[in-house]
């Protein structure tokens, strides 16, 4: 039976791991074991902010959305409240871009949300 050499396996897979610890400061980009573990690290921190990027976004959205709110005298809290009970379906993300960039037409959806509140008192 011919021997088998791994050689171009092996390398191969170091050179996968190099390549994508391009980036890494010292001997973290060019010591393979170093590289390893960085890359590990980094891949399972990527992995795991993927998902608080969504809860920090959602966080960011509600605290823009009650500063406007309270600019025209409501909290947060009355004003998505308003909006449910008068059948408006906008999501926190376009209410707090009206907010930032169309006072005017936010204003008029807390008018909306007193109505609806009202309404239903």
């Amino acid at each position: 039976m011919s021997r088998v050499t791994r050689g171009p396996n092996s390398r191969k897979r170091r050179k996968k791991i190099l390549k994508a610890a391009k980036g890494f400061v010292g001997g973290r980009s060019r010591s393979f074991k170093s590289a390893k573990e960085t890359w590990q690290r980094a891949m399972s921190y990527a992995y795991r902010d993927r998902r608080t990027k969504k809860r920090d976004m959602r966080r960011l959205w509600i605290v823009r959305i009650n500063a406007a709110a309270r600019l025209n005298d409501m909290s947060y809290s009355t004003f998505i409240n308003g909006l449910n009970k008068s059948e408006v379906e906008i999501d926190r993300k376009v209410l707090a871009d009206l907010a930032i960039h169309d006072p005017q037409g936010f204003s008029k959806l807390v008018e909306l949300s007193k109505k609806g509140i009202e309404k239903n008192a």
